[in-house]
């Protein structure tokens, strides 16, 4: 009788594996996953895409508060870094940005950028901010449609740094958010410090980490133990946050960098944007300085950032102070996602 049972059971796991292999080759997969968040659900979606005629398959983390909600801000990352820069680890009761966003009623899905996280590494010659625009949209027609979960309304895009990039290309392009948050990212460089990103930087193939994950020669990431100095200073170098940036860095593209470097790509696109935008930067050594960025105050980077929008674009502008690049890390970033949520229901609404 205990044999009987035990085969009983093996068939059942047997069968539910096999059911959900269906699933995946359907297309898409949601598999719930523990929430930090009270009164919000999270589940893993993997969205079928195509990348200049190559099929791929990106990932992303869906959550939504209790009750549903109208609106979802859909997340993309900066380079070297994934989906985890939205939902930080460490003390997530203030650098969570999903977090924030969620207990202020708006569902999130925070994706990983081709080439990161649980997405799919195509060859990184076809991965640019154009070609991963072209890839976001086809997610928003899915966030849209319902077609993974459920459906949403409102989309409002959002980025940091390179993910900004693509944000602003998808949204000038496809015009079908309904507004985009700009974060670490301006249309004019500090040349001292995008070259000392630069230089922080290596082929992923040469770091332990990404040895054997099948990365071409084309993919980079930055060397170890040097995130603070690049993506965090001037702020404050609190090492439990530190250890978990290094802890969860990842790649990026040199085609994506070519592309962001110099910011000229983006201004063509930027001018092209018709729904309101907010732009957030910290005190950011790649975007701000002399003859670079104002970023000392809102009213600074607005007049810095306006030339490069339209005519009457609703521009809205946050400063977050003794913070660097990576803002979602500071000590002081509820204060910038207050802002953001004070934005956002104003000008799209939950």
């Amino acid at each position: 009788m205990f044999e009987f049972r035990g085969g009983m059971k093996r068939a059942a796991v047997r069968r539910r594996r096999a059911a959900l292999l269906v699933v995946v080759a359907l297309g898409f997969l949601l598999v719930p996953v523990s929430a930090r968040a009270e009164g919000a659900s999270c589940r893993e979606v993997y969205f079928p895409v195509t990348l200049v005629a190559l099929p791929q398959t990106m990932h992303g983390t869906l959550c939504v508060p209790d009750g549903g909600a109208n609106t979802v801000q859909v997340l993309i990352p900066g380079g070297t870094y994934n989906s985890s820069y939205w939902d930080i680890g460490y003390q997530p009761e203030i650098r969570s940005y999903r977090l924030a966003m969620n207990n202020a009623g708006y569902a999130t899905l925070a994706l990983d950028r081709l080439g990161t996280g649980r997405s799919s590494t195509p060859p990184s010659a076809v991965l640019t901010t154009i070609t991963e625009a072209a890839v976001v949209h086809q997610v928003i027609q899915a966030v849209r449609s319902g077609a993974q979960g459920p459906q949403f309304g409102k989309v409002i895009l959002a980025g940091h740094s390179f993910g900004s990039g693509t944000a602003s290309i998808e949204a000038a392009t496809f015009h079908d958010v309904d507004a985009v948050l700009v974060t670490g990212l301006a249309h004019r460089l500090n040349l001292a410090g995008t070259t000392a990103v630069f230089a922080a930087t290596y082929p992923a193939m040469l770091d332990p980490r990404f040895a054997t994950g099948g990365y071409d020669v084309g993919y980079l990431t930055t060397v170890p133990d040097s995130r603070y100095s690049i993506f965090h200073a001037p702020g404050p170098k609190v090492a439990g946050a530190i250890a978990f940036d290094e802890a969860t860095k990842d790649t990026s593209a040199y085609e994506q960098a070519a592309d962001l470097f110099p910011i000229g790509i983006i201004a063509p696109y930027s001018l092209l944007i018709d729904k309101p935008v907010m732009v957030v930067l910290g005190q950011d050594t790649v975007f701000c300085g002399l003859l670079a960025t104002n970023c000392a105050s809102a009213s600074g980077i607005r007049s810095s950032e306006l030339p490069y929008y339209a005519a009457g674009v609703d521009l809205t502008t946050y400063a977050l102070q003794g913070y660097g690049h990576a803002i979602n890390y500071a000590p002081n970033a509820p204060e910038y996602f207050r802002a953001v949520i004070a934005w956002a229901d104003r000008a799209v609404g939950r």
